[in-house]
């Protein structure tokens, strides 16, 4: 029987196969109490599952293909400092000590501890670290119980069933794992868990395999070897599909294939527009070797350093100065003199990093999107800041660098933070350390009030840098995150797009540069609005560079301004879209 599950698009493209199921080792464990001189005995079980994850991480980092995306040996690296956290190692150990759980139900309980506190994360991309945990668990309860990992159960079943064709389906999917997927010839995934930014969308994307994550029960409702066809670019997952329905999607399966070679020939093509109006297309990025990604999909340069990313995963102190420094020097040297904009922490009450244990005063706020996070919590620990402002300072001797700073909306705020800038220019003076003099310092723009009051910030600043996701969020009053709200978050709300306009030309007046690097800067249906309001620089994942940059070719800014004028000139919702659907025709 035909049916139609409805997901998360996280990777373009469209996939049809035969469905690999995978089961999850965590759904049904063991649960039995162990004797009081067993309990050594269980401890060392665990160990030994440890060191034999440790060794399939290993394998399976040392099996890198030279030209495997760069997110892959850093997720790797991630899911072993994750192996070996206190608050997955010393709590699962405490729990079979003091409660004589058996190993297994120890691990299950921990995970579901740290599970909810990762529930309460505000931040989008944090919060769904909470897989990463999963999966790292879901490998040792295999060790424990003898079984194969997930990649070596889903190699050895696709050699055997002999098809090549395969689409996974699972309830998760360990990053490691998809790379060796992609040499067994799977065309999809479908998960249960994840959405835009987990891991497994990302490298989804990197790798170019159709993916929709987020769609429930997926596991439970597909079967073995069901016919499936995975639709990534509406997150859509039809099951048994009727004939006509196959062969129309086997048509515009050969079509993306035919436009993802045309894409191709973009890569080295200037970007303008048809009217010869120049546009930066840059890349975001969380780790250094991601530069790798961003100049091999033709970025002209990083908008957007997410440096929150190098203080995950350290238990009892933030990362040192040098640490920072190689991190960001890395990132610059890699972009070959393209400019790098790195952001400067943006965790805080609502994303707590490792280090911030609460016996230090760092609880979560009862309504954390608005309480001590980014900028605020920076300014509040001025000592780690300056470590941070120092590390990026010194990187920007070794090319273009740029600090961008989030969630700003008042002006001692700015004040507050060119005055460290100034004084951390100071201190390397003091201690002769070279360091580019000129260094560009910007804002986010995510607050309706930094919107509506950008003024201040033109007078201050060298560049804006416009967050549309936080943006929405503020403005809609609206959790994404929050499922019984997550279907009034709108990009294409009049609020939010006057919010957009008003920045984009109050700041061309003053002659700042502007940028966009929330998700609407990918987002080929709204490139010609932005590009009408009058954006130049779009930054975005690397993935979706080069169908931005189509949109970009095909655009003439002269013959767009009347359509954008009475797109800004809607309110009710039909007269909105009708507008838009005339846009897009221009």
């Amino acid at each position: 029987m035909s049916f139609t599950l409805h997901g998360i698009p996280v990777s373009r493209g469209i996939a049809i196969g035969r469905a690999y199921l995978i089961a999850a080792a965590a759904l049904d464990v063991d649960h039995y109490l162990v004797e009081p001189d067993g309990i050594d005995n269980e401890i060392e079980r665990f160990h030994a599952a440890q060191a034999q994850v440790h060794a399939e991480l290993d394998a399976l980092r040392d099996d890198l293909a030279a030209d495997a995306p760069s997110e892959m040996g850093a997720f790797i690296n991630v899911h072993s400092m994750i192996l070996n956290d206190a608050m997955l190692v010393h709590e699962t150990i405490d729990l079979v000590r003091t409660r004589r759980y058996n190993v297994e139900w120890a691990l299950t309980e921990q995970l579901e501890i740290l599970s909810r506190h990762f529930d309460d994360i505000e931040d989008e991309y944090l919060r769904e670290r909470k897989a990463d945990i999963q999966q790292v668990v879901e490998r040792v309860l295999k060790a424990l119980a003898g079984a194969p990992s997930t990649a070596t159960l889903v190699v050895d079943g696709a050699a055997t069933n002999g098809h090549n064709d395969m689409i996974v389906v699972a309830h998760d999917i360990a990053p490691a794992d998809m790379l060796q997927f992609k040499t067994q010839a799977f065309k999809g995934f479908v998960t249960d868990l994840g959405g835009r930014t987990s891991h497994t969308a990302i490298v989804a994307r990197s790798l170019g395999i159709p993916a929709s994550v987020g769609v429930q029960q997926a596991s439970t409702l597909i079967r073995q070897n069901d016919l499936i066809i995975v639709d990534g670019d509406h997150g859509i997952v039809i099951v048994d599909p009727a004939p006509i329905v196959l062969e129309e999607y086997s048509y515009r399966q050969s079509e993306k294939v035919l436009e993802q070679r045309k894409l191709q020939r973009l890569k080295f093509s200037p970007t303008q527009t048809l009217d010869g109006t120049k546009i930066d297309l840059c890349a975001n990025i969380e780790l250094p070797d991601d530069a790798k990604t961003a100049l091999d999909a033709g970025a002209m340069g990083v908008g957007l350093f997410r440096s929150e990313f190098l203080f995950m995963n350290h238990k009892d102190e933030l990362p040192e100065e040098e640490e920072q420094f190689e991190a960001y020097r890395r990132a610059i040297e890699l972009m070959n003199g393209r400019p790098v904009t790195i952001r400067t922490i943006d965790v805080g009450a609502d994303k707590p990093i490792d280090s911030m244990g609460s016996g230090d005063g760092y609880e979560t706020a009862q309504n954390p999107a608005l309480g001590l996070r980014a900028i605020r919590w920076s300014l509040s620990e001025p000592q780690m800041f300056m470590t941070q402002l120092r590390a990026i300072l010194r990187a920007s001797a070794f090319g273009r660098a740029k600090i961008l700073i989030p969630m700003l909306a008042h002006a001692q705020e700015i004040d507050q933070t060119l005055d460290l800038i100034h004084e951390a220019k100071r201190q390397l003076d003091d201690a002769g350390i070279d360091y580019d003099r000129n260094v560009q310092i910007g804002a986010m723009i995510e607050i309706p009030a930094a919107a509506i009051a950008v003024r201040l910030f033109l007078k201050r600043l060298d560049f804006l840098s416009i967050g549309t996701n936080d943006l929405i969020q503020y403005t809609l009053a609206i959790d994404r995150a929050d499922n019984a709200v997550a279907h009034l978050y709108d990009p294409l709300h009049p609020a939010v797009l006057h919010l957009i306009a008003f920045t984009l030309r109050e700041a061309k007046a003053a002659g700042v540069p502007v940028s966009v690097c929330g998700e609407m800067a990918g987002d080929p249906t709204v490139t010609r609005l932005l590009l009408g309001m009058g954006l130049t620089e779009f930054s975005m994942h690397p993935s979706q560079l080069l169908v931005v940059k189509q949109e970009i070719l095909r655009a003439d800014l002269k013959a767009l301004q009347k359509p954008v004028e009475d797109v800004l000139a809607a309110y009710e919702p039909a007269e909105l879209l009708a507008a838009l659907a005339l846009l897009q025709k221009i």
